[in-house]
């Protein structure tokens, strides 16, 4: 409901598990009224009989579509018998197109606070009378701020922060509700309350008020009558306000709420209260109003206490969940009046067992609640959000069980798609470990960490991590938002800033690795759903922020020593490997170009095919001619000296009280060691990328294993070089020493965490390590999905499931399971496209088994680990290479041979 894209596409799934089912043609039918599909009649468009296997994402290129229009459709489907199927009716509605269609004023109370003072929250209200019985209402609505709204006493909708977060002074979002069933005849009441949320609120380490001083509203009320008539009901100066029982809230300090102050029937009763304030209206024509696009953030699930609270001082109680998880709690109890609950958050408990704090920074993280002694309450947050495991209440006199405090998740609505398990219980806490810190994180945008004064949309982790995300869940809506808010932070010289959107003191250039994500992410949303409209709607982003690149990049090095502007944070978090900045930065400058030919073939951009591959070619050499051994570079001098303060306190946070170790000079056959001392991440970068000639790949190989080794079994990599490492070992002959890495258990390591009770990915490697206790509170989130990347592979090479690059979205499926690291079994389910997808392996002594199921209308190419006695569904069978068709099979190989 709501939409505002006029060429919308439709998808359908077919619901078979016959084998060899898949579609050849299909017909779709639009229309006004749902009726008409009955007779297959469309007024609106009828696709005809189109003879395709094309399923997902099919163009409307009908009538124009008009606001406030409701289209249904359905969709016949024939299939390889020549039997014709029939949907459901659907339907969708339009939102409001056109700037003239709305009439609503921004308004706002007459006070606002300043970049460190906060104000109360205010209550807005509106009355209204129905003369006779409507037939539809909808209320199209959205804030500078966050807003909850109701009418007659009764909630609209289940969002939570809504409009959500973008580059409010370009653009902000409405949502589109059908409210007919909260009108009553007669005398009606709407109304608001408007939290300061990101427009207005604390954002980063910079304050508050980064767009506005304070929240506005706009809110569009149309009610449609059985003669065609409509009544509107708008935001504007006849409305009024007053301040209630939210003393203050925002996402970083928290809450505080007085029920005493709570305001009674303020959005039942028809007469606005004489002590209610005239709203201030406010004048923002620049931004534009587009429908809401992806997910909203809703409550997802509760979590109740693990055991009973433990009493650590008088009135103060301490609650654990047993899992860092993002949201608030619910409390409730009975007191007195004016008695005041103090609840405090923590993802760790510190060498005392109290809460530790030291790690939020600035961010109080605190909410309030003061009784207004009317038996037992319930409250929970309104406009606020943390990242804990722990919660602390203190100043409550009642009883204290388990129940008084649930915690409440909330993240970003997207449905799971993806599930992994195997025999290695602590893989599989892994597992669980990045799925938590994907929905800690994936709150609206995606976030560095959910709990310090930061939570920003940093470029760098979406860059790792998306393809990750993609798996675990459905993050196409979500990743669309965030491809717009790129788009809407792009610097005037063609550049993209570290974080997303824009709201902080950074450097406007996100730099290697970072800047990036604008072409990375948007790729893999393609990869994974088919989304050529992304490439096409960002091609113009993606371009010019290629243009930057190469005039940055003089003889094709990005970021040289000499540059001037900013060159990158590194490889964040690394482990005593400091990996050039330029070298990052030139590695990546050719796998940019590398994607971009690929999109220019997708969308039919033949010259720039020529450009971006031609790019490519002169960047790999420029990588060659600059850092492979026998290369001859003079030492530049480096950035001027504001830079390099910069880069030096980058460098000092990234490695925090990390104990310095020599590992001595390393000699290198691949890498000018004169110039650099080779870390596992130039290796990486260099192989994944494809930078190296076909004689040094053999090579690079070894050296890096030999790093591996050189470390005791353990990676040096940070942000940068992790997520493709155990890719590049697996497919250079090095499966063992990926898992190798995978089982390892003291740090640096992704295990490392799990074994110390972690719930979620950290930040850091040694966050919390028994020999040095906690890493600098500077920089230490224990909800930080990053290094979670490792996910990808785990789906990808252990359970084998992988994206044909010419048939994305699972449309063509290869599936290549690499058994290894003493495993006994894997599975991965996924839901795609065209329906769920299941790799199943199991292995004991020397028989391999293999179950999958392919979605109807897909197809697969199934590559056995293993050669010797091969049976597929009972029948024997020879060979390891399998093409399949939709279907349930079971392979079973015995007398395995490796």
């Amino acid at each position: 409901m709501g939409i505002d894209v006029q060429k919308p596409r439709f998808s359908w799934k077919m619901e078979t598990n016959r084998q060899g089912a898949h579609q050849t043609a299909y017909r779709i039918f639009f229309a006004t009224d749902k009726n008409l599909l009955n007779e297959n009649e469309a007024d609106c468009w009828d696709t005809g009989k189109v003879e395709t296997d094309q399923s997902v994402q099919i163009i409307y290129e009908g009538q124009a579509l008009v606001s406030r229009q409701r289209v249904y459709w359905k969709v016949q489907v024939w299939d390889e018998t020549n039997s014709v199927s029939e949907s459901d009716v659907a339907w969708f509605e339009m939102g409001l197109l056109e700037s003239e269609d709305w009439q609503a004023k921004w308004i706002g109370a007459n006070l606002a606070g300043n970049s460190e003072t906060m104000i109360p929250v205010p209550y807005f209200r509106k009355g209204f009378a129905i003369s006779e019985e409507p037939v539809s209402a909808r209320l199209y609505i959205t804030a500078l701020g966050v807003f909850e709204c109701s009418i007659n006493g009764e909630r609209v909708g289940e969002d939570i922060f809504s409009p959500g977060w973008t580059d409010y002074g370009k653009r902000v979002q409405y949502l589109t509700y059908d409210v007919m069933k909260h009108l009553r005849s007669g005398d009606n009441v709407i109304g608001t309350i408007l939290g300061d949320g990101w427009a207005a609120g604390y954002i980063g380490w910079t304050g508050r008020q980064s767009y506005v001083d304070r929240p506005r509203i706009l809110a569009q009320l149309v009610i449609t009558f059985n003669n065609g008539q409509t009544q509107t009901i708008v935001t504007d100066s006849s409305w009024t306000y007053q301040f209630g029982p939210i003393i203050y809230s925002d996402f970083q300090m928290g809450e505080a709420y007085d029920s005493r102050k709570e305001l009674v029937a303020w959005d039942t009763r028809y007469a606005s209260p004489s002590d209610w304030i005239q709203v201030e209206v406010f004048q923002h024509p620049d931004i534009a109003l587009t429908a809401q696009t992806g997910p909203t953030v809703r409550r997802i699930q509760e979590l109740v206490p693990t055991a009973e609270p433990l009493k650590t001082a008088p009135l103060r109680w301490l609650f654990d969940l047993g899992q860092n998880m993002v949201g608030r709690v619910r409390f409730q109890g009975a007191a007195p009046a004016g008695t005041t609950v103090t609840f405090r958050f923590a993802e760790i408990l510190d060498e005392n067992g109290a809460l530790y704090t030291a790690n939020l920074r600035t961010a109080n993280a605190t909410d309030s609640y003061t009784f207004k002694g009317n038996g037992k309450e319930t409250w929970e947050a309104k406009f606020t959000f943390h990242g804990f495991r722990y919660v602390e209440i203190e100043g409550y006199i009642g009883d204290v069980t388990r129940d008084t405090i649930t915690g409440i998740v909330l993240h970003s609505a997207m449905e799971q798609t993806g599930t992994f398990d195997c025999s290695d219980p602590l893989l599989n806490q892994l597992q669980r470990n990045i799925f938590w810190g994907q929905k800690g994180n994936f709150l609206e945008l995606p976030t560095d960490c959910p709990q310090r004064d930061e939570r920003l949309g940093w470029t760098g982790d979406i860059q790792v991590f998306s393809e990750t995300a993609a798996f675990n869940m459905d993050i196409a809506g979500f990743m669309t938002r965030w491809a717009q808010n790129v788009q809407d932070a792009q610097n005037p010289d063609g550049s993209i800033p570290a974080v997303v959107p824009y709201a902080s003191n950074l450097q406007t250039d996100g730099g290697p690795a970072w800047s990036d994500a604008a072409i990375i992410c948007i790729w893999i949303v393609y990869m994974y759903y088919g989304d050529v409209r992304i490439l096409e709607q960002h091609y113009g982003t993606m371009k010019y922020f290629m243009d930057f690149l190469v005039e940055t990049s003089p003889n094709h090095i990005r970021c040289a020593p000499d540059y001037e502007g900013w060159p990158g944070f590194g490889d964040w978090l690394s482990v005593n490997a400091s990996t050039p900045r330029d070298l990052i930065g030139t590695a990546f400058l050719a796998y940019d170009a590398s994607l971009m030919a690929r999109i220019a073939a997708i969308i039919n951009k033949p010259e720039d095919v020529e450009r971006y591959q031609q790019l490519f070619n002169d960047t790999k050499q420029a990588f060659c001619d600059r850092y492979l051994a026998g290369s001859n570079v003079p030492i530049v001098a480096i950035q001027p000296s504001a830079m390099r303060r910069e880069m030096d306190d980058a460098d000092r946070i990234s490695q925090g009280n990390l104990e310095r170790v020599d590992y001595g000079e390393i000699a290198s056959e691949v890498f000018n060691t004169d110039l650099f001392t080779p870390t596992q991440t130039a290796y990486v970068l260099a192989l994944y990328f494809d930078l190296l000639p076909e004689d040094l790949r053999t090579k690079a190989v070894n050296e890096l294993v030999a790093d591996i080794k050189r470390r005791g079994m353990h990676l040096s990599t940070g942000f940068v070089g992790t997520p493709y490492l155990n890719h590049v070992l697996s497919e250079n002959g090095q499966l063992d020493v990926a898992y190798e890495l995978l089982h390892q258990k003291t740090w640096p390591s992704w295990l490392y965490a799990v074994t110390q009770g972690a719930t979620t990915i950290w930040e850091r490697w040694d966050g919390w390590t028994e020999e040095n206790g906690f890493q600098t509170p500077e920089m230490n989130s224990f909800n930080h999905y990053a290094y979670g990347a490792i996910g990808a592979w785990m789906y990808r090479t252990i359970a084998g499931v992988n994206i044909d690059p010419d048939q994305p979205a699972y449309k063509n499926i290869s599936l290549s399971p690499q058994p290894g690291g003493g495993l006994k079994y894997a599975r991965a389910t996924l839901k795609t496209a065209y329906g769920e997808l299941v790799s199943h392996w199991q292995f004991d002594a020397d028989t391999f088994k293999y179950d999958v199921v392919i979605p109807p209308n897909s197809t697969a190419s199934v590559i056995l680990p293993f050669d010797g006695n091969i049976f597929l569904n009972g029948e024997r069978t020879q060979g390891t290479c399998h093409k399949l068709m939709a279907g349930e099979y079971t392979f079973e190989v015995t007398q395995v041979v490796s």
